[in-house]
């Protein structure tokens, strides 16, 4: 078996350690000859890369890991580039959010205005990181977890048509397939989805175990009389245990298909706004919670020079993903993973354009995504909408456009009313200067 060498980007961040801990517990199907981990901010990146030096030692040590705040020696001869960039940090994430609820707007990461200003940040350190890579590894394959995913996955695919070993992927079906599995005592590993949408804005049409048999109706009805929380809910924060609890609102409203948990944002912004804290958001939640924590056992792992009983992991669905997704394509294992792609006719009734999630199988030559057909009315016409946000979204970026960025939000269902759009439209160009194009 080959031994790659890998650039995990982002190497500072706080999911770096379940990705690292995933390399060494799945070497005997994705084999390393070198780690490295590239991050900007070199004070974060020093305590993950010593805390990866002590990991590796103890677990893998004919791996070579080194943690670089120099691109030349990150992107040099690599195989594979996992990516997970938050460009801004967490200061940025937290005007994502509270800027447009203090306007009375849903403020959200990923969804809605907050997802629109992350991903006008990320798409120029997206494209730079290709361009880098490409110049010193042509052939390296890269997998992206940078959110928003479909908005990143967008704009890469306008800016880099022909380019075939980018492939976009996020782990939240990953983690709703362990959250189903337990709720239906299955090993996960047995059973195989249906799924079609874009990224967060997806549902699950069925959902197979080993014998063929659609196990979707058994958990919809369990999740309608019981509730749904997540596989590991002891490590989730309160928010995550109230966006998977929405899951049940979301099936007693429509049943038909098991829903992504981030629909909740778009099928019920009123509710979910009177949720919501603008003094006291996600970020903060987080700042106070798995950033510390990590941090601090990192930290405690290096003055110990042990990692051995750590309980450094955070939601080992993430590392996992990545690494098996990496294992599946460099060995051509074929084995199916929810994944993004353009449409190219997948869903025969929504344009070639669409970047979509979907189940494909996943080998040597990339992912082979499995046809869906036609969708329903309902789901069609939100999907339409959500990709006119996320298209208009990529045009403000390449055009400098204001004009379509105020579309863009106006277009959103947490969003909806223009003059909303230009008050918070005008308040996140403030909030993001240096980050942004200039808008005209």
């Amino acid at each position: 078996m080959k031994k790659n060498n890998i650039v995990l980007v982002g190497g500072g961040s706080t999911w770096t350690p379940g990705i690292l801990k995933a390399m060494t517990t799945h070497l005997d199907q994705f084999a390393l000859n070198r780690v490295v981990l590239y991050d900007i901010n070199s004070d974060r990146q020093a305590v993950i890369g010593q805390f990866a030096e002590i990991l590796f030692q103890e677990e893998a040590p004919n791996v070579e890991v080194i943690y670089t705040t120099d691109k030349a020696v990150a992107y040099n001869d690599v195989d594979f580039v996992f990516c997970q960039m938050r460009t801004g940090g967490f200061d940025m994430r937290e005007q994502d959010e509270k800027v447009p609820l203090s306007l009375g707007v849903i403020g959200q990461e990923t969804c809605g205005p907050g997802g629109f200003a992350y991903g006008l940040r990320s798409i120029r350190d997206m494209v730079e990181m290709v361009q880098d890579v490409r110049r010193l590894s042509p052939n390296a394959w890269i997998l992206n977890y940078t959110n928003p995913a479909a908005i990143v996955a967008l704009a890469l695919d306008k800016l880099f048509p022909d380019d075939t070993r980018i492939l976009n992927i996020c782990d939240q079906p990953v983690n709703l397939m362990r959250s189903y599995a337990k709720l239906i005592d299955r090993d996960v590993n047995t059973l195989e989805p249906e799924y079609f949408g874009l990224n967060h804005f997806g549902w699950f049409t069925a959902i197979y175990d080993e014998n063929g048999v659609d196990v979707a109706t058994e958990i919809k009805d369990i999740v309608k009389n019981g509730g749904f929380r997540p596989v590991d809910a002891e490590q989730r924060d309160q928010s995550w245990l109230d966006t998977y609890a929405m899951v049940e609102d979301m099936l007693n409203d429509f049943p038909d298909y098991l829903p992504n948990t981030y629909l909740q944002y778009y099928l019920y912004p009123d509710y979910k706004l009177s949720t919501l804290d603008p003094n006291y958001t996600r970020t903060d939640e987080v700042r106070k919670g798995r950033e510390q924590k990590v941090f601090g056992e990192c930290k405690r792992i290096v003055e110990n020079g042990t990692a051995r009983d750590s309980s450094v992991v955070h939601n080992d669905a993430h590392g996992d993903m990545m690494v098996e997704v990496a294992a599946s394509i460099a060995n051509n294992l074929r084995k199916t993973y929810i994944v993004i792609v353009r449409n190219d006719g997948i869903v025969s009734n929504l344009d070639d354009d669409v970047m979509i999630e979907v189940a494909a199988s996943l080998g040597k030559n990339g992912p082979h995504p499995y046809a869906v057909g036609n969708i329903d009315t309902f789901y069609k016409a939100l999907i339409e909408n959500q990709h006119g946000f996320e298209k208009l979204t990529v045009e403000a970026y390449l055009e400098g456009s204001y004009t379509k960025a105020l579309q863009a939000l106006t277009l959103n269902r947490t969003v909806v009313d223009a003059k909303k759009a230009r008050k918070v439209l005008d308040k996140l160009i403030e909030a993001n200067k240096g980050y942004w194009p200039a808008l005209n």
